[in-house]
């Protein structure tokens, strides 16, 4: 059914609205439409019209490289065709009703900037062929029902700026690979499942502005290198079941005064050592 409603949408557009845009793009861009039920957008595409006057559709030299639907009543599930978007830039589908799993190709965006599915209703796994997009700086998935590890290929996003997972419920451990990302400001992992301890290589993350890992499973002792992290503005990690004393430096990070739960699964304080600042 999906495949005649896109060859009936092909046939009633007019070749001039395309203007110089590829065929795969133009797929991309129907097959969106089709499988996100475009007709009950809150916003919606004139296909009489030129796809430059298309809403959240940016072009540049006859190429999409901006996509922003956000908050558009998208329902339904992304189409596989949308990685076929490789001049993309930024793909911002920010609260939505999409369901369903992010491609497993989604690594053939290889131009991909901004990647923001947050505020949805995302299942499975984060491929890790996201790994193979360098350029990208903010991968935005909170507030979505993603589960599975974290993929090892994070680490490979040199450029990563931003990294908010928040409100999922992915599971094991943080891959070491994560503690490479040496650009990375923002890490908001909080309310997901996840387990094993903060390692000392956090340390490395030097530019870390925001560190959130609030309601989790995490344990062990919450590494004193930790204060290495000169940037580090904002700090929640409450909510777990770390051990050991912290310093008053730390605590004052920490917007909930490092409330953990213990083995009894009752939230109890860490203790602060008073006396000096160092853990």
């Amino acid at each position: 059914m999906k495949n005649t409603a896109t060859l009936i949408l092909m046939l009633f557009v007019s070749a001039s609205m395309w203007a110089s845009i590829s065929f795969s793009e133009k797929d991309a861009l129907v097959k969106l439409y089709i499988a996100t039920n475009g007709n009950q957008w809150k916003k919606q595409w004139d296909f009489n019209k030129p796809v430059s006057s298309w809403y959240g559709v940016k072009l540049q030299n006859d190429k999409v490289v901006g996509l922003d639907l956000s908050n558009n009543n998208l329902t339904g599930q992304l189409p596989s065709e949308i990685v076929n978007l490789v001049y993309l830039k930024e793909l911002k589908l920010f609260k939505n009703t999409i369901s369903g799993t992010i491609p497993s190709k989604i690594g053939n965006m290889k131009q991909l900037v901004v990647f923001n599915l947050s505020f949805n209703k995302l299942t499975g796994n984060i491929p890790s062929s996201i790994g193979n997009i360098s350029s990208l700086e903010e991968i935005e998935l909170f507030m979505n029902q993603l589960s599975g590890n974290l993929p090892l290929e994070l680490g490979k996003l040199s450029n990563l700026r931003t990294l908010s997972l928040y409100n999922n419920e992915l599971t094991g451990q943080i891959p070491t690979s994560v503690y490479e990302l040496k650009s990375l400001k923002t890490l908001l992992l909080n309310s997901n499942k996840l387990k094993g301890k903060l390692e000392k290589e956090i340390a490395n993350l030097t530019q870390l502005e925001t560190l959130s890992l609030f309601d989790n499973n995490m344990d062990g002792q919450v590494p004193f290198d930790l204060e290495k992290l000169n940037n580090l503005k904002e700090m929640n990690i409450s909510y777990n079941m770390f051990s050991g004393l912290v310093s008053k430096n730390l605590a004052q990070l920490d917007t909930l005064n490092m409330t953990m739960i213990n083995n009894e699964g009752f939230a109890v304080a860490l203790q602060v050592k008073v006396d000096k600042n160092s853990a």
